[in-house]
Formats: C-alpha cells, sequence, structure tokens
C-alpha cells in the first residue's frame, strides 16, 4: 500500500487545492476507508468563502462513500474490502451531549462534553473525504455497510443531505395532512421537501429562483412551486392558505430573507425549522413574532449521524421510496475538484450536487 495520498486542502479563504498527504495511520477504534464517491457541499463553500473557519492545511469534505481498507483492532462487526458510508456528523455516542440525545453537539470526554457542532469533525476539526482515503473515528458507531445493489451515486446523499434535509422535516414535526413550506429548493431544501412527502404532509410548498430547482422540486414532491423572482412569496403562500398561514415551514437556505419570509406564512403554533447555515445576525421582525406571543417555535438542527441513521435512510432508497440519484448533475474525478468547487460555488449550468470520483 502506498504512503501518500492525493487531498483537497483548504490553504486560505478562495483556495482549495489538491495536494499529496501522508495515508493516516490506523488507531485501535478508528477505520481507514478508501474512498470510491464523495461530493461537495454548500458548508464546503462557505469554508472556501471564508465565511466559517477552519485551519489551513485540512482536508475538506464530509460526505464520504467507499470500501474498508484497514480495521482497527477494537472494530467489530465489519470486513476489510466491505462497502460503508459514515455520515458527516460522525459522534463518539460516549459523551454526556450523546447519552442526552444531542449527538451532533458531542463535546467528547472533557469537562461536561458539550461543544457546539463537535459532532462534525469531517472537514472541520479533522481531515475529510475529499480525498483518497478517510480515517473514520469510533469506526464502530459510525460505518454502516452499503446495502447489495445501490450504486455510490444513490447512497451519496445519506451522509448528509438526505440526513439533514430529513431532519428539517422531523425537528418541524410535520404530521399527516399538514401544510408546509420549504424555502430554497437546493439539495438540503429538495430533501427536506422529499421528507416533508414521506411525513405525510398534505400540501408542499416549494419555494425557489431558479428553474431547475422548481422542477426537481416536483419530483422530490412539492405540490405547488412558488418564483420569488415572479411573485411575492409571503403573499401568494397566506393566499393558498386562506390566510391561515402554513404548520410548518422550512428554512433551508440561511438568509435573512428566507428566514422572515418563513417566519411570516407561518400560522400561530407552528413550527419554523431552520437548517441554513447563517454567515451574519438574524433579526426577527416583532409583527411576524406575535411580540413573541404566537405560540411560535423556532428549532435548528445539524444532520443526524451515526450508523443507525445511516442504515435508515439507505432502507428508504433500497425500497424505492425516494430516488435521490438525479440531484447529481455533475461529475468530476478528484484531480479536476478544484473546477468542480467553481462550478458549484458559482451555481452554474443548472448545477444540484457533484460526484467525485477517486478512481
Amino acid at each position: 500500500m502506498a504512503s501518500m495520498m492525493k487531498a483537497a486542502v483548504f490553504v486560505e479563504p478562495g483556495r482549495i487545492e489538491i495536494t499529496d498527504k501522508p495515508i493516516p495511520a490506523v488507531g485501535p477504534n478508528d477505520a481507514l476507508i478508501r474512498i470510491t464517491t464523495t461530493t461537495i457541499c454548500g458548508t464546503d463553500v462557505h469554508i472556501l468563502k471564508g465565511e466559517y473557519p477552519v485551519a489551513a492545511g485540512l482536508t475538506i469534505g464530509h460526505e464520504p462513500v467507499g470500501i474498508i481498507e484497514k480495521l482497527g483492532a477494537n472494530v467489530q462487526g465489519y470486513a476489510e474490502g466491505q462497502r460503508v458510508i459514515a455520515g458527516a456528523i460522525c459522534p463518539s455516542f460516549t459523551s454526556y451531549a450523546c447519552q442526552d440525545h444531542c449527538c451532533a453537539q458531542d463535546g467528547g470526554h472533557h469537562a461536561h462534553g458539550y461543544k457546539p457542532m463537535g459532532g462534525w469533525r469531517f472537514g472541520n476539526t479533522i481531515d475529510g473525504a475529499q480525498a483518497e482515503y478517510l480515517l473514520v473515528p469510533d469506526a464502530q458507531a459510525n460505518l454502516s455497510p452499503v446495502p447489495d445493489g445501490l450504486t455510490d451515486e444513490q447512497v451519496l446523499m445519506c451522509p448528509d443531505i438526505m440526513s439533514t434535509g430529513f431532519a428539517g422535516a422531523e425537528s418541524a414535526d410535520i404530521r399527516i395532512g399538514d401544510i408546509v413550506a420549504v424555502f430554497a429548493q437546493g439539495p438540503i431544501g429538495l430533501c427536506a421537501t422529499a421528507g416533508a412527502r414521506l411525513r405525510g404532509a398534505g400540501m408542499i410548498i416549494a419555494v425557489d429562483g431558479v428553474d431547475e430547482r422548481l422542477r426537481m422540486s416536483r419530483q422530490m414532491g412539492a405540490d405547488v412551486t412558488l418564483d420569488f423572482r415572479k411573485v411575492d412569496v409571503v403573499s401568494e403562500i397566506l393566499k393558498l392558505t386562506g390566510g391561515r398561514g402554513v404548520d410548518a415551514s422550512i428554512e433551508a437556505l440561511g438568509l435573512q430573507s428566507t428566514f422572515e419570509a418563513a417566519l411570516r406564512v407561518l400560522k400561530p403554533g407552528g413550527t419554523l425549522s431552520s437548517l441554513g447555515v447563517y454567515s451574519s445576525d438574524l433579526t426577527i421582525p416583532m409583527d411576524a413574532f406575535c411580540a413573541g406571543l404566537g405560540d411560535h417555535k423556532i428549532v435548528t438542527s445539524l444532520c443526524p449521524g451515526g450508523k443507525e441513521r445511516m442504515r435508515r435512510l439507505m432502507q428508504i432508497i433500497a425500497n424505492g421510496r425516494l430516488d435521490l440519484g438525479p440531484m447529481v448533475t455533475h461529475r468530476y474525478h478528484l484531480d479536476r475538484i478544484v473546477e468542480a468547487y467553481d462550478l458549484f460555488s458559482h451555481q452554474r449550468d443548472g448545477v444540484l450536487k457533484v460526484a467525485i470520483s477517486t478512481h
């Protein structure tokens, strides 16, 4: 086995480059995965732009599909050569936060055991998946075997955007027959739309300003699509609901404008489920918030991880409940990932998700 690998690393704001790095050594609780396919996330673009800080030289990426190359001595129930995925969030499952059902906020074994976003390690605090090899910590808890018959691209959305989008629908506590508005139909918003459908929503209203995304949102389960370039979205949604407002709104972009619109269309007692990554302070308008007396709920989510979450998501795909394959619109080899970043960050050519292969 070679000692070096190709990896996409953060250099400075505006620069991610391919470089050579040592293949990681495997500790007793780790697994080394040979990456076969990965992708670029909107959060990676925040890192590229310097809007989310990471260390220079860190390998980026948190959506791995691959093959077990080597297992640590303590990792049981897996085999080298087995196809697996790992969630973008890979908690230890042993901290106070994890045992308090806050696995994404895993602070490890020190102090009180809580850390905001602490379960997000790949491409944040440790080297990530945009490389030929990935070291998976706490592998016993985080490796999930890929069912036979599923391709890399079919399960590529599971580690992050499917788990995140579904978490948005779950956190919104959608009930059968609810009216749901989903603001932004990028990859995560599309998965939130699909999650709302699977949760039993009676009407799903999808909002975006890109024709290709609005078309895709109908495939994912939207009943009504609204183009914010052409209509006053808040007025239109209130009209569609007879002035009542939606039972739940999901914000999947991370802008003041979408957050505020999601709040303004919410019925009294409704839930705003926020998935966006915000890069500036939010302001809550007093009238939309009913001066704090509207019984609204505002809840945020970081995508759940762990092998059981991944197993459940792949079960949905394996049994034909949802096909996320059409969301892969472009394909690049790892050697050309800088080009892929340029395409994805500028949202050219109708891009939704880019599959990055290592072979």
